[in-house]
Parts: structure tokens; C-alpha cells; sequence
């Protein structure tokens, strides 16, 4: 059965190898989650599993959502999310999924929210070269043409400009697991993860781990 949690980001940090080699990782918090729902093909049209995230107490969770916990037998909380799985059957409604499905070496995708930058250039969004800096250039980090004149008397849609930077829903895939801190709950990823301190993190099997 594939594996998927809910985690939250801590920060970066970094550990040496049994060969001193120093590896960069980074601390993700994945406390227990709960199974509150499953979808099947037959009612839904496509297999998933939800989980909750981040136990909270009852008066802030509005009334549909409490109907919602109280059927599924789960604490209220904070974060819902879905995981597709192929088969769904080993897991049970209200059953608690911890840290201890991860292990020492496994290969997962983490995804996240992007840190926003706001309206940004083309030169900081899209990493354009820019124009000469020399003295008396009139285009150092204008985006210059973005389009014919009489034909097609129009701009391409996809046509890079400026405007709004990150804040997006992002992958990183294929990261491995540096170490696996049960009593802390805590996973240690090898390299970067999507997202700012404290932000939410899904994190599921690799589906490259294959290749």
C-alpha cells in the first residue's frame, strides 16, 4: 500500500554522514494523522483516502465539519487533505497513521506552498538576461518585445511577464530520508522542501522511486 502523511516544515539544518560527508536536510514535523474519510470509485469516481491534521479543540471547528469528525470518530482539526491511493482497503475509518510507516532511506514527495515574492519583473520571475547596463541604455531589465506588429496583431498566451511570483502548489520528488525521529516526530529530508517555516507539507511515496 502506498504511504501518505501531513507535516509541517520546520526549517533546514544539516548532519554528517558515517563518511563525513555533510548532507543538508530538512525537519518536517508529521505528528499522527487520522483516516476520516474514503472514496471509492463506485460512490466518488476515484480512490482516495482524507486525513486530518492537527488536533484542535472542539469550538473551532464550525458545525459541518464537527458532524463530519464526530462520523468518522476522529478528533477535530486544524488541516484536511486527500491522498489517491489504488487501494484503499487496508485502512479503516478513524485509524491513526503515525511516523512509523516511514523509514531510514525511503524515497518521497514532498508538496507545499511556494514562498510568495509578490509582483515581480521579468528579469526575477523568468530570469531574462536583461539589457545592456552601460551608460546611456534605456533597457536594462525592460522585457522588451512580447509580440509581432501587424501579424498576429496579437500576444501569445504563455507569453512570460511580469506579475505575480510564488505562492504556488509545488513538488519536490525523489527526496530521501536522512533519519527518522520516532519520539519527536520528526522526519529528516535530504535537500529543500516547497514553503516557508511553518507551512503545511504533504508527503507521500515517491512515484519515481522506480526509475
Amino acid at each position: 500500500m502506498k504511504k501518505g502523511m501531513i507535516g509541517k516544515k520546520l526549517g533546514m539544518t544539516q548532519l554528517f554522514a558515517r563518511d563525513g560527508k555533510l548532507i543538508p536536510v530538512t525537519v518536517i514535523q508529521a505528528t499522527p494523522c487520522q483516516v476520516t474519510q474514503k472514496k471509492t470509485v463506485e460512490v466518488d469516481g476515484y480512490n482516495a483516502i482524507q486525513l486530518s491534521y492537527e488536533v484542535v479543540e472542539a469550538k473551532r471547528v464550525n458545525k459541518p465539519l464537527t458532524g463530519h469528525f464526530k462520523k468518522a470518530g476522529a478528533d477535530p482539526a486544524r488541516y484536511l487533505r486527500e491522498f489517491r491511493f489504488e487501494d484503499t482497503g487496508a485502512l479503516e475509518i478513524g485509524q491513526r497513521i503515525n511516523i512509523d510507516i516511514f523509514e531510514q532511506g525511503d524515497k518521497i514527495d514532498v508538496m507545499g506552498i511556494s514562498k510568495g515574492k509578490g509582483f515581480q519583473g521579468g528579469v526575477k520571475r523568468h530570469h531574462f538576461k536583461g539589457g545592456g547596463a552601460s551608460h546611456g541604455s534605456m533597457h536594462h531589465r525592460a522585457p522588451g518585445s512580447i509580440g509581432a506588429s501587424s501579424f498576429p496583431s496579437r500576444v501569445f498566451k504563455g507569453q512570460r511577464l511580469p506579475g505575480h511570483m510564488g505562492q504556488d502548489r509545488v513538488t519536490a520528488m525523489g527526496l530521501e530520508i536522512v533519519a527518522v525521529k520516532r519520539e519527536q516526530n520528526l522526519l529528516l529530508v535530504k535537500g529543500a522542501v516547497p514553503g516557508a517555516k511553518n507551512g503545511l507539507v504533504l508527503i507521500r511515496d515517491s512515484i519515481k522511486k522506480s526509475v
